[in-house]
């Protein structure tokens, strides 16, 4: 019996220097390369990250970094940003950086910075070295922004806005496109409110004045340094189409109502000349009318026989005159056949 259990004892023993001895291989070279760089980790917390899936390399390298550079970062606090999906590397690199160039800078709101999908070691870069931004983006198919001074001639402007990054408002502060965007808007406004597009030409520099004027890096993530006016085109005389688009417009409109009084007056000759049927058609009524007058009066013995022969002759007579007064006012033929 006791034999058995010494035996047990054995095996759990060499179990344990076993597992001891493969911890021990797998993470010595971490742990001599911390130890060795002032920033140690113990055995424990290498094996703690594997369990709590973190990259040690990772953890560790980053943690070695910060301790050259004179950061003081403990791996609890790597740890807690790597399982929250953060860049650890990009952190402690941008932490370094802005160490170097004496931007304060905290592990708390860098972490926060990563965190809210930013680039934290782009923006220390660009809080140092500021960048250029093309207004508007040519990555957006437009080269120029366009605007139509007073006397409606239109420019086409570009500008070139130099920006560096602001640490303190880039949680939550607005990005690239909103400061093209409102660097946009002030040169339409500045060329638009020009009376002239010869007043702009002559002096490009006004743009820049009146848009920095405006304070557009408000609420943004940068802090705009100077805007260049890099090119200004003249372009179409949108004054000139406006003035022909409505002068086409008011023709049209004319048209449309002399149509429409042309109309009226067709549609009023049309009643007319029924009118005038309809006036002849009574006439005509009226004309049947005077036999059976007559011969009524016949009967009744109102008219005789030589009343209606008196008739007669009173109605050839102006018959008579009616053809003579036709044929004199007729022009008159020579021999040759020409009339005169």
């Amino acid at each position: 019996m006791p034999d058995a259990i010494w035996t047990v004892l054995l095996i759990f023993l060499l179990i344990v220097f076993l597992i001891f001895g493969v911890i021990v291989i797998t993470f010595i070279k971490l742990y001599i390369q911390a130890w060795l760089s002032g920033a140690h980790v113990s055995m424990l917390s290498l094996l703690a990250m594997r369990l709590r899936k973190v990259n040690p390399n990772i953890i560790v390298e980053s943690r070695i970094n910060a301790v050259k550079a004179g950061l003081r970062i403990s791996t609890d606090e790597l740890e807690a940003h790597y399982l929250a999906g953060g860049n650890v590397v990009r952190v402690v690199q941008a932490l370094i950086a802005a160490n170097k160039a004496n931007i304060e800078l905290t592990f708390q709101r860098a972490t926060a910075i990563d965190l809210a999908g930013r680039d934290i070691l782009d923006a220390v870069q660009t809080s140092v070295n500021p960048k250029v931004i093309d207004c508007p983006d040519p990555r957006q198919g437009q080269s120029t922004v366009a605007a139509v001074a007073m006397d409606g001639i239109q420019l086409k402007a570009k500008a070139r806005v130099t920006v560096r990054t602001n640490i303190k408002s880039l949680v939550g502060g607005a990005t690239e496109e909103t400061i093209i965007a409102r660097v946009g808007e002030g040169i339409v406004t500045t060329i638009g409110s020009s009376p002239t597009h010869k007043q702009v030409l002559e002096n490009p520099d006004r743009i820049s004045k009146v848009v920095l004027q405006r304070g557009l890096d408000a609420g943004t993530a940068f802090e705009i340094l100077s805007i260049d006016i890099a090119d200004v085109d003249v372009g179409e005389n949108i004054g000139a189409q406006l003035q022909i688009k409505q002068a086409e417009a008011d023709k049209q409109i004319a048209q449309a109502r002399a149509d429409e009084r042309r109309a009226m007056a067709l549609a009023r000759e049309q009643e007319m000349r029924a009118q005038v049927v309809e006036m002849r058609a009574r006439v005509v009524e009226a004309e049947a009318e005077v036999p059976r007058a007559m011969a009524e009066a016949f009967r009744s013995g109102n008219m005789g026989i030589m009343d209606y022969y008196r008739m007669k002759n009173v109605v050839a007579d102006t018959t008579m005159r009616e053809s003579i007064a036709k044929t004199e006012g007729r022009p008159e033929e020579d021999s040759s056949g020409s009339r005169t």
